[in-house]
């Protein structure tokens, strides 16, 4: 039997709250499915199983508080005996799976609400930003038909309905109103990791301005021909350059963990996002030196819009080797960032700025930008930070490497 446990969701994490089971016992699961979803100090999240098997018991329950660590569920794996199979017992596919606990929220009345087409086997399929924002709307999502994948409820479909019980004509989604504490919860999570990368990192600080003219030219010739729908934008060769420089050094890319450097297996870069309600989140962009130009594109405003949305995966909070944060859209000329444990290093990057440039002997007048790194001391030393330094400022002054045909 294999144990399915609470995953450790970020450097601060100790504890999660199991809001629900996606899954019963006597069911299969697929790698990489989303059988639950946890309630952290940075929100819902999707969390997924990473081996196939059937779900032989499920040890926590839906409202329950588990520490990182422990079981939240037994999986059976293929070709394994069922528990109790041998004695001649039944075997969880047998058994009634077994009533969870009571909701404390809205309920649909005993014979007045029509099923939902995301209710199966009486278990209702909703996004947690869809659950929590029919919580706050006081709006039952049983009587809500879902538009989502295999007709989950989506948070559109709620808005949705809340608008047509009102009487209202569709207008865009509004934000969800953050729950009482949520935005204090966070930034508790974010002061105990940035006090904890302060006090045990010894970070080291490296800076470069570079001009970004042939970036721009290149990226600007890309998107000439293209719907505006279509369109890149510029953070998305910034980390593509990242990723690059990246596979030239990859000591930068991986954690420090029980006094030794564990090196990322594959190129995930954090990506730093800011919350309309407040707070900071930095999911992982998988696979960013494979991805294509659409492709990246396409995975970064997925990113974006369910990282606003509450709806990020275990995955992407676990899995980044070194984070990027891009504050330049909103002003700043620098970024000296602090490092994200247990990671090894972040890369900063300011806003793009008219400044007089030498070019061919003459000073003309170029758009640059200031790339920054922190770095942890422990795992690499200055000269190699340089050497990243000059790799990512190499690949964003000649952008045909960035993509090479």
């Amino acid at each position: 039997m294999s144990e399915f446990r609470m995953p450790s969701l970020g450097a601060d994490m100790e504890s999660g709250t199991l809001v629900e089971w996606n899954i019963r016992p006597g069911e299969r699961v697929e790698r990489g499915q989303i059988v639950c979803v946890v309630e952290t100090q940075k929100g819902a999240i999707d969390v997924e199983v990473w081996e196939a098997g059937t779900v032989e018991r499920l040890v926590a329950e839906e409202g329950q508080k588990v520490p990182v660590g422990e079981v939240l569920a037994v999986i059976r794996p293929e070709g394994e005996k069922a528990e109790g199979e041998e004695i001649g017992q039944e075997t969880p596919a047998e058994r009634p799976a077994p009533e969870g606990p009571r909701s404390t929220g809205p309920t649909t009345p005993p014979a007045a609400a029509t099923p939902s087409l995301a209710t199966t086997g009486g278990r209702l399929r909703i996004s947690p930003a869809a659950r929590k924002r029919a919580a706050e709307l006081g709006l039952d999502p049983a009587g809500v038909s879902g538009s989502g994948a295999g007709g989950s409820i989506t948070l559109e479909d709620i808005e949705r309905a809340a608008r047509s019980a009102e009487g209202e004509q569709a207008a865009p989604s509004a934000r969800p109103v953050p729950k009482a504490g949520t935005h204090a919860a966070m930034r508790q999570a974010i002061a105990a990791a940035m006090a904890r990368s302060k006090r045990e990192i010894p970070h080291y600080y490296l800076g470069n301005t570079l001009c970004v003219e042939p970036a721009l030219a290149w990226l600007e010739a890309h998107n000439a021909q293209r719907p505006v729908a279509e369109r890149l934008i510029f953070p998305v060769l910034q980390l593509r350059a990242v990723a690059l420089a990246l596979e030239a050094v990859p000591a930068l890319n991986g954690w420090y963990r029980d006094d030794t450097f564990q090196p990322a297996e594959g190129v995930h870069l954090g990506v730093a996002i800011a919350l309309r309600g407040g707070g900071l989140v930095a999911p992982a962009l998988h696979d960013a030196d494979r991805l294509a130009p659409d492709a990246m594109m396409a995975a970064l405003r997925d990113l974006l819009t369910r990282a606003r949305e509450d709806r990020l995966r275990s995955s992407e909070l676990t899995a980044a080797g070194l984070t990027v944060t891009n504050l330049g859209d909103l002003g700043v000329e620098s970024v000296q960032g602090v490092i994200y444990p247990p990671q090894v290093a972040l890369v900063g990057f300011g806003r793009i700025a008219e400044r007089a440039w030498v070019r061919d002997g003459k000073v003309v007048a170029a758009r640059c930008l200031h790339a920054s790194l922190a770095a942890d001391h422990r795992v690499t030393d200055g000269a190699l930070g340089a050497s990243f330094l000059t790799r990512l400022t190499d690949l964003l002054t000649e952008p045909e490497r960035l993509w090479p045909s």
